[in-house]
């Protein structure tokens, strides 16, 4: 501070008090600092001296000054810029906002209280959405409101930090009782829309088998937008594991949602939706819009991280239950099936016994001649064959299910095997209805199987395979 060093002391040594000492006020309104009146001395020294962050405005000209602590918590960059200027011109952008309040303290309104209010804040190059707490208090002098004192905490991180915290909440909350693909990406959709914020459009692609890509899943975005569509997008590095940050969106991709804000996204970020642990296959992507008033740094970066890993996660649940649900399905198919062999079986084998049992019965209460025993004989040499191809099929079906066995299909003449099955019978009607006389014939038509007969006449039966 040039001219009286020691007209306004402070214990500390720090950048804001070395700008101080070294501006020239001798050129500014309020003089050099031996010639401030003591109450302006007295608060400037208890400023330099708080480690609280605080500013002041001072005179009709609302003269700024502020400590360390609010030069790195909320300055930045207008340091040391901002020094000793006016405070409707360090804070511009925002003067819509603040001004009103700043206005009643020196009107003589008292003090004000604000609660995390938004400021749109340009100490970066770049607006910038943050969270301030504060209160602006009179200043005095010879006994008239000569100034406004305010007393500062930035909670930009702390609000940013709970807001995609509730974000990954919520996403957790409506996977949870997720049990398919469908359901996920139906889940990601409500999610991501709940913070427009922080994530002003999504998408979800999804990799296929056949090294396609299919949009499964959106929020802030229609499915049918230009936006939407996956060549539009870098998807290559990221099928590969990486992640890529495209730029320039407004001239990429022109008409993007907003989200919550009065702009669309200027960057947006694709990372990849890995598979199970182990599995190098990249099940699809996640497609953020970036908020166009945060940049994308370490805390961003890791949200979005998050988000990703947590619908992966989520998608390899999936598949583990569609998969054990598609084997379940086959267990009680494969139940159903044997069920169905089984029966099958058993009347299969029941139909030879019974032609074997009723020759053997009748051979033991009546013993035939020569002619009737050969021919006895015969049905039941025929019906234990056909018993004997049973088993041999049954073990077949045996080591078919153990693997053991691969089957080979030949295409069967259905009208064939039904004459050759039905012939097993004509020797139990010949001996069982005498006066029948019985002709079997099989032949391709159009109509249904029919079977007719009575005594002294012929009975024939048509099969008829169904096409």
């Amino acid at each position: 501070m040039r001219g009286d060093d020691d007209a306004v002391e402070s214990t500390r040594s720090d950048l804001v008090h070395a700008a101080m000492a070294a501006h020239d006020w001798s050129s500014h309104p309020l003089g050099p600092p031996e010639r401030w009146s003591p109450d302006l001395r007295s608060v400037v020294r208890m400023l330099l001296d708080s480690r609280f962050s605080m500013w002041m405005a001072w005179g009709p000209d609302l003269t700024m000054f502020y400590n360390d602590a609010y030069r790195g918590d909320t300055l930045r960059d207008k340091h040391p810029w901002a020094l000793g200027r006016s405070a409707r011109e360090v804070w511009a952008e925002v003067w819509d906002d603040v001004g009103p309040l700043i206005g009643s303290v020196l009107a003589g309104g008292g003090a004000t209280w604000d609660e995390d209010l938004l400021l749109f804040l340009e100490r970066s190059g770049h607006p910038e959405e943050t969270y301030h707490t504060f209160s602006y208090s009179p200043l005095h002098e010879d006994g008239a409101v000569a100034g406004m004192l305010c007393v500062v905490t930035e909670n930009t991180d702390r609000v940013l930090s709970e807001r995609r915290m509730q974000t990954l909440r919520d996403l957790a909350a409506d996977l949870g009782p997720t049990r398919t693909g469908a359901q996920v990406y139906a889940a990601v959709g409500r999610a991501l829309a709940g913070n427009p914020q922080d994530v002003p459009f999504g998408l979800v692609y999804e990799f296929t088998e056949d090294d396609g890509t299919r949009l499964a899943g959106s929020a802030g975005i229609a499915a049918d937008a230009p936006g939407a569509d996956p060549a539009g997008w870098p998807l290559d590095p990221v099928r590969e594991g990486g992640t890529a940050v495209v730029e320039d969106l407004a001239s990429r991709l022109p008409g993007l949602p907003h989200g919550a804000w009065h702009r669309p996204p200027s960057h947006a970020v694709l990372v990849p939706l890995a598979g199970a642990q182990g599995e190098t296959r990249i099940r699809g992507a996640l497609v953020v819009g970036l908020n166009p008033f945060r940049t994308f740094d370490e805390r961003y970066r890791a949200f979005v991280d998050l988000l990703a890993g947590q619908i992966g996660a989520a998608l390899v649940a999936a598949g583990a239950y569609e998969a054990e649900r598609e084997r379940a399905e086959a267990l009680a198919e494969l139940d159903r099936a044997t069920t169905d062999f089984f029966s099958n079986v058993s009347h299969e084998f029941r139909t030879p016994l019974t032609l074997i049992m009723g020759p053997v019965e009748r051979l033991r209460d009546d013993p035939p001649g020569p002619d009737r025993l050969a021919a006895e004989l015969d049905v039941v040499h025929r019906n234990a064959l056909r018993l004997g191809r049973l088993v041999t099929t049954l073990l077949d079906f045996s080591r078919l299910q153990a693997g053991r066995l691969r089957a080979t299909f030949e295409p069967t003449d259905l009208a064939a095997f039904t004459t050759e099955l039905t012939s097993l019978f004509r020797s139990g009607r010949r001996w069982s209805a005498p006066g029948w006389t019985t002709r079997w014939t099989a032949r391709r038509c159009p109509g249904r199987s029919t079977s007719t007969g009575s005594p002294g006449r012929r009975s024939s039966s048509t099969c008829c395979p169904t096409r």
